[in-house]
């Protein structure tokens, strides 16, 4: 029976990462520092080929997924998109001390979301809707590698739902360009809906997996 492996990468490095702002649906770029770094792990480590390559519209995905794989034109997911903050985008947690509903939220009190922004639950859903379409649709192709580019939060939703280990959210970050590769058993996705979490993503030269 065939395997399926898709990777799982974070964007690469804004410089609203670097001021601790929470950017979710806000547009930015990846930084210049950003930059560098994504082309010097891509130098130093390995990103295998694949066959096809998702991403979040974002520019901090869409630009990461272009130096990672410019051979490869990216299908544009509107559901790999990051949480949205709404009163709290593009702000500082200091910025939100004096905010009521902040520390509720931040301690994942039910029900408690950001003021104009996204549920956790509505999030979570909209992330499992998608992954779960990606990966029906790579065994309905039988297209057997990909790599999806998206967003910290993304990546974690993905993993604290399907992820085998299982692990909470938190246990799956991600460094900016790194990420996870993930093996799917066509038997064990169709039975439990559960993905193999591999290893950690890129990979050293000498460490490349079977």
């Amino acid at each position: 029976m065939k395997s399926y492996t898709i990777h799982l990468i974070r964007n690469a490095l804004t410089d609203e990462n670097l001021e601790g702002r929470y950017i979710g649906h806000t547009d930015v770029e990846i930084s210049e520092e950003g930059k560098a770094q994504l082309f010097q792990m891509k130098d130093e480590l390995v990103y295998p080929p694949v066959e096809a390559l998702f991403t979040s519209p974002l520019k901090r995905c869409t630009q990461t997924a272009k130096i990672l794989y410019p051979e490869n034109k990216p299908l544009i997911i509107d559901g790999l998109i990051e949480y949205n903050f709404g009163e709290f985008e593009n702000k500082t947690a200091e910025e939100l001390e004096k905010s009521p509903v902040f520390p509720k939220w931040l301690a994942g009190e039910p029900g408690v979301q950001p003021p104009f922004g996204e549920s956790n639950e509505d999030f979570e859903n909209r992330v499992r809707d998608t992954i779960e379409k990606i990966t029906d649709g790579l065994l309905k192709t039988g297209i057997t590698s990909a790599a999806i580019v998206t967003h910290g939060g993304v990546i974690m939703a993905i993993l604290s739902a399907y992820g085998i280990p299982e692990l909470p959210m938190h246990e799956w970050m991600a460094p900016s360009g790194c990420g996870f590769t993930i093996k799917i058993n066509p038997s064990l996705w169709m039975r439990m809906r559960k993905f193999e979490v591999f290893s950690e993503f890129p990979y050293e030269r000498e460490e490349l997996p079977d």
